[in-house]
């Protein structure tokens, strides 16, 4: 194909309303594309934000023994119940959208199946169920929370 069948090519692509045109022979390939491309537009949820105070610097004294009072808070979430913890990473949310009610309430007796949570990962939204009828005792993470794999969301008890 020579600059003169180009030409042509071109001058009936901007002539008419066509806005892409192929040609392919055994020896050529032609590909006219009229006006830009518009990608197609992204959209993404906004993500809950979770504004945490600074902690107050302690004192060299105090520092030393950090470990005792957080062994001292898993032994007594262990006497309450049975704790639920994260399956993987992500953000934990107590309800399946900003304005709706959360899943569960402390007090509130759960079937075995039910949905307790919701722990996003990669965009991604997990529900956490529950593995066995329960009580809600505690609700241990905040909603909008990170989470790590293995960290307590619930505190409950087995019926």
């Amino acid at each position: 194909m020579d600059i003169k069948d180009l030409k042509m090519l071109i001058k009936m692509v901007t002539e008419t309303d066509i806005t892409e045109f192929e040609l392919e022979n055994a020896e050529d390939k032609v590909v006219i594309k009229r006006g830009c491309t518009v990608a197609a537009p992204q959209f993404q949820m906004p993500q809950p934000v979770s504004y945490l105070a600074p902690a107050p610097m302690a004192p060299a004294a105090a520092a030393a023994a950090p470990a005792a009072p957080a062994a001292a808070a898993r032994s007594a979430a262990a006497e309450e119940g049975d704790a639920v913890t994260s399956p993987i990473v992500g953000t934990f949310y107590r309800a399946p959208a900003p304005d709706a009610p959360p899943y569960v309430e402390v007090g509130q007796i759960v079937e075995k199946g039910e949905v307790l949570c919701i722990v996003e990962a990669m965009k991604l939204m997990n529900e956490i169920e529950a593995e066995y009828r329960c009580k809600i005792v505690r609700i241990v993470k905040q909603n909008a929370e990170p989470v790590e794999y293995g960290d307590e969301l619930f505190i409950v008890e087995k019926l």
